[in-house]
């Protein structure tokens, strides 16, 4: 496709006459292959499952560190990918993001099919995965320019909604292609039941866990042919308007995503225990974060060359007090939904698949629950939820003003994340912890609906309250900000289910989202607000 040197969308007659049919197509190419990327990005959360059926030598606590390490990439990747728009260009980028999810898919194929691969390969594989989670601020901001203020609540939700639908996908598919030897190589023994979306898999059955990997190359490989000949770039002045040829423009993006790479494997090298890091105390991950954040957006900053002003004109963001209070809403909402989406499945397997029960006086957690729930049964309802209902949640802030549905989104998710804390608390010191599975996930899909309808209205507030040139980086910073939910939320619950209190995860970010009802309230709802709903 060639690229665009006209692009006016708000204005009608253009619209109604070429817009809108490009726009289109370019919103039905990039949906797909945002879909793949959040499912490369998430899989670990299914895959650990399957690792712990089949008896990989590894600790509970280690499997989560892999969806956690995989949040933390994904997240800190996002900071430099809200900026390829301008300087790559929009298919160039999402054609090379996506070709690139095929290095960590191949190599979890690849290590999978051997119990004895080490620790370490897989947390690279995880790091590697990463890129999928940086994909959607590139993503997100190619879509912002492609439609009129007007849409955006529904084109952004619809990109997002069913780029989010790669969670959902990835927990269907995944559990399902393991059954069969549809990529060859020898199956593994399972040691205790698995399940799929359509029943239990007894203890002793052949899986092949590597298809986990191997099968997204049936839809990248096609996906990036059509990202390069059916999407456009836009060459105007306030999108991208000097990006050079498509190899000049996919340097410019392994540059930013080295950067990304570097801060993400030094503040992980902090964080994590021994033998892969330093092991820093629990609380090390706040400023580790701040950190990354500060240091990725100052290692931008010195980019010599051509980048380096386009870079500062869209750094004008970060002077905007509405960057900053957007970041934390947001944070609600979609760090939120992702960080449960990464860390369900295996919470769902840790708590109730267990019994619970004093041995000598001292509670332990290491006998395997036979009525338990299956993880891999359930897991994909929450994320499903959560991403097919976020376009509803942007139509309705089309309609009712952004702020106000985030208001009552707030209320819900507050009392939604109070109830699964009561539940998981009752579980966990159970040695029949199925009893309490019902409420607890009935609650737990409430809060996934409310994480959905609030991404889709803080988007639409993010539409409305900056000026064009600065969404597109806006709604990407936000989004990387909001991302390190993927890893904040597995690292929290494996801190407190190792303290034997995994309600408290729940308690802590109940006290988040009230601050968020407070902030959004206060500057978007209240007397002095400067936007009023929007």
């Amino acid at each position: 496709m060639s690229d665009i040197k006209k692009w006016d969308v708000e204005d009608e007659q253009f619209w109604e006459s070429e817009g809108k049919r490009v726009a289109s197509r370019n919103l039905w190419i990039s949906i797909p292959s945002l879909l793949c990327g959040f499912a490369v990005w998430l899989y670990w959360g299914i895959i650990t499952v399957q690792m712990l059926n089949l008896g990989f030598p590894f600790a509970k606590a280690e499997l989560f560190t892999l969806a956690a390490i995989a949040g933390l990439t994904g997240a800190t990747l996002r900071i430099p990918s809200s900026f390829f728009i301008r300087i790559a260009g929009g298919r160039n980028t999402i054609f090379f993001t996506t070709a690139l999810l095929m290095v960590p898919a191949v190599g979890a194929g690849f290590a999978l099919q051997d119990k004895d691969t080490p620790l370490w390969v897989f947390q690279l594989l995880a790091f590697l995965s990463g890129i999928g989670g940086g994909n959607f601020a590139s993503s997100m901001s190619n879509i912002s320019f492609f439609f009129p203020k007007k849409q955006q609540g529904l084109a952004l939700g619809l990109n997002a909604g069913l780029g989010n639908a790669g969670v959902t996908t990835m927990q269907i598919l995944v559990p399902l292609v393991m059954t069969m030897g549809i990529f060859g190589g020898a199956p593994m023994i399972l040691e205790n039941t698995s399940g799929t979306l359509i029943g239990k898999i007894p203890a002793g059955s052949e899986t092949y866990i590597h298809n986990a990997g191997f099968v997204w190359l049936l839809f990248l490989i096609p996906l990036a042919i059509a990202g390069w000949f059916g999407m456009n770039n836009i060459r105007t002045e306030d999108v991208s308007p000097d990006i050079g040829s498509p190899l000049g423009a996919m340097s410019k993006i392994v540059g930013l995503l080295l950067i990304g790479f570097l801060t993400a494997a030094v503040g992980l090298y902090i964080i994590l225990p021994a033998p892969t890091g330093l092991g820093a105390p629990g609380w090390a991950k706040w400023p580790v974060i701040a950190g990354i954040l500060f240091f990725t957006v100052m290692l931008m900053k010195m980019i010599p060359g051509d980048i380096k002003p386009n870079l500062q004109r869209q750094f004008k963001i970060f002077s905007n007090k509405h960057t900053w209070v957007m970041s934390v809403i947001y944070t609600m909402t979609f760090g939120s939904f992702i960080g449960y989406s990464a860390g369900f499945a295996l919470a769902i397997k840790v708590v109730f698949g267990y019994q619970h029960i004093m041995v000598d006086g001292v509670m332990t957690h290491n006998v395997v629950n036979a009525n338990g729930p299956s993880a891999l049964m359930f897991a994909w309802m929450g994320p499903f939820i959560g991403a097919f209902i976020r376009p509803i949640g942007g139509w309705m802030a089309d309609k009712m003003g952004g702020a106000r549905v985030t208001h009552y989104v707030s209320i819900v998710m507050i009392a939604s994340a109070l109830g699964v804390a009561y539940f998981l608390k009752a579980a966990y010191q159970s040695a029949t912890p199925e009893e309490y599975f019902v409420p607890f996930l009935g609650l737990f899909l409430v809060l996934f609906a409310a994480t959905g309808i609030g991404n889709g209205s803080t988007f639409r507030t993010i539409a409305m309250v900056f000026p064009k040139e600065q969404a597109g980086p806006a709604l990407g910073w936000t989004s990387a900000v909001a991302a390190y939910g993927a890893f904040v939320i597995p690292k929290v619950f494996g801190e407190q289910i190792k303290m034997a209190t995994p309600e408290m995860a729940l308690y802590g970010f109940a006290v988040f989202y009230l601050l968020c009802l407070a902030l959004n309230w206060w500057y978007y709802l209240g007397p002095k607000a400067e936007y009023k709903n929007p």
